[in-house]
């Protein structure tokens, strides 16, 4: 709590709305003096934070989308300086993908400057069928989220058991020919893997085990940017 006492009050209602809420279950559910939950429940939806649905229960409004929508990305704003300090620190091209459904989408990169590199452009789609960022953004999630993309997969449920055990995931020649690379989780404050970070190259300058040369790099990378 901030110790803004209404301000405390209306984040509380505003939260207790997620899922809808009638006056009754905004009073069960935050506690708070009928009279009180009513009053800020009325003000929230004159400034559109708070709407009715058709069965008259409080629901998010309109506004709370539009503020979120000019907010900046936290992450990606916090990624940007980290990929390049990544690929300076590599040598190879570093990326951050997070996942659609059954695609994962490159949203951030830092191009290796010369030579032979991966080139992943931001807004890239890639599969999540193969690569070691799919494998990262995989591992993490619950069987029945995982199982109907399996079949399709150029690694296994194995491969992604090792993932989690060490953290970290590395892939040759898994999407691309001539490929190489090594990812890392990014974790919300819950703990729930949102996205993945990576470095990738030639298998000729990574080799056949990326993850010896980069792993701890990679991983360190994704902490910093875990919990923002």
């Amino acid at each position: 709590m901030s110790g803004v006492g209404v301000l405390d009050k209306a984040v509380v209602i505003l939260a207790a709305c997620v899922d809808g809420a009638s006056l009754a279950e905004l009073v069960e559910r935050t506690k708070l003096p009928r009279a009180t939950a009513h009053r800020l429940a009325q003000a929230l939806e004159i400034h559109r934070m708070l709407v009715r649905d058709t069965q008259g229960r409080w629901r998010p409004g309109p506004r709370l989308g539009e503020l979120a929508n000019a907010a900046p990305d936290v992450l990606l704003t916090a990624a940007e300086p980290l990929l390049a300090a990544l690929r300076d620190a590599t040598g190879e091209s570093a990326q951050l993908y997070l996942r659609r459904a059954d695609e994962r989408i490159c949203v951030g990169a830092a191009e290796r400057a010369s030579g032979l590199r991966d080139t992943v452009p931001v807004g890239a789609v890639l599969p999540m069928t193969a690569g070691s960022a799919a494998q990262v953004l995989l591992a993490w999630e619950p069987p029945e989220a995982v199982m109907p993309l399996l079949p399709r997969c150029k690694f296994t449920g194995r491969t992604l058991a090792e993932v989690r055990r060490r953290g970290w995931a590395q892939s040759v020649a898994e999407r691309e020919a001539g490929v190489a690379s090594v990812s890392a989780p990014i974790r919300d404050r819950t703990g729930r893997v949102i996205a993945a970070i990576s470095v990738s190259g030639p298998i000729e300058r990574l080799g056949r085990r990326p993850g010896d040369r980069h792993a701890m790099a990679v991983v360190r990378a994704g902490q910093r940017l875990s919990g923002l």
